[in-house]
This record gives C-alpha cells, sequence and structure tokens, in this order.
C-alpha cells in the first residue's frame, strides 16, 4: 500500500530538485544536514537534530529536475519514496509528488502510520514551499515532541 502528497512549489523544477539534493539547502527546510549530495547508488546520511536522529536512505534512482528513488527503514519497515517533480509549460510552477510505499495492509496500525505519513509529508513540502518561495528558513523545527 502507499500514500501519495503532492504540493504546487511556484519555483523551477531544478530549483525544487537542488533543495533536496544539495547538502547545503536540504537543512533549509528538511533535515538538517545531509553527508553528501544525492546521486543514483549512494547511501546518504540525514541528520535530524531536533530529535537527536541521523536516517540513511539508499538512492535507487536520481534523475537530475525530474525524480528521486529512494529506500529508507529496515526489514517489514523499509520503504520506497519517490519525489517527482512535474514542472508547468512556462517552468515557472513545479508540482512534487511524492509517494511512500511499503505499508502492509495487514498491520493493526496501518490507519495511524498513514495519517503519520501524510501529516509529515504535507509538514515537510510545507517548509519547502516556505523557503522557495519565501525565503523562510525556521519552520523545519517549529513542531517540538
Amino acid at each position: 500500500m502507499n500514500n501519495v502528497t503532492k504540493f504546487r512549489i511556484a519555483k523551477p523544477a531544478r530549483d525544487v530538485f537542488e533543495a533536496f539534493v544539495d547538502p547545503e539547502k536540504i537543512g533549509n527546510f528538511w533535515f538538517s544536514s545531509s553527508s553528501a549530495r544525492w546521486e543514483t547508488g549512494q547511501t546518504v546520511a540525514l541528520e535530524y537534530d531536533l530529535y537527536g536522529a541521523v536516517l540513511d536512505i539508499r538512492l535507487t534512482e536520481v534523475e537530475p529536475n525530474r525524480k528521486i528513488v529512494f529506500l529508507w527503514g529496515e526489514g517489514e519497515d523499509e520503504h520506497t519514496v519517490s519525489i517527482v517533480f512535474r514542472e508547468t509549460a512556462d517552468r515557472s510552477v513545479t508540482v512534487v509528488e511524492v509517494t511512500e510505499e511499503g505499508f502492509r495492509e495487514d498491520d493493526p496500525d496501518l490507519i495511524p502510520k498513514l495519517v503519520d505519513n501524510k501529516e509529515g509529508w504535507v509538514f515537510m513540502l510545507t517548509c519547502l514551499k516556505a523557503y522557495l518561495e519565501f525565503g523562510v528558513k525556521d519552520l523545519r523545527g517549529a513542531l517540538e515532541r
């Protein structure tokens, strides 16, 4: 089972794509830091200082300005995430579509997991929009647990 989240960003696809793959930019809207530029075949460590967490992602496909696919989690909890960038004809707007696959339909906690997952992607994409369209860089850590 998968979960799909879409968001419209008023920037060209190259700008949106670079925000994800450039270690200097990702900290402005999502994780605190990235260990390397995202490229096909790499494993990249993402740090989230607010939660004291480090997460490895395994990049299986990186197509500049068009698509990023990675694996995260382990064992039964491993998921595939696809981030697709669809640019309008005039190149002024990009629709970002995030699809996370790997949810087990027989999981008794499926619904809460899907809701939590959707909330996470919506929050990240909201932070991305604020960063790219308005220069806001401090939303990422706004939700404290």
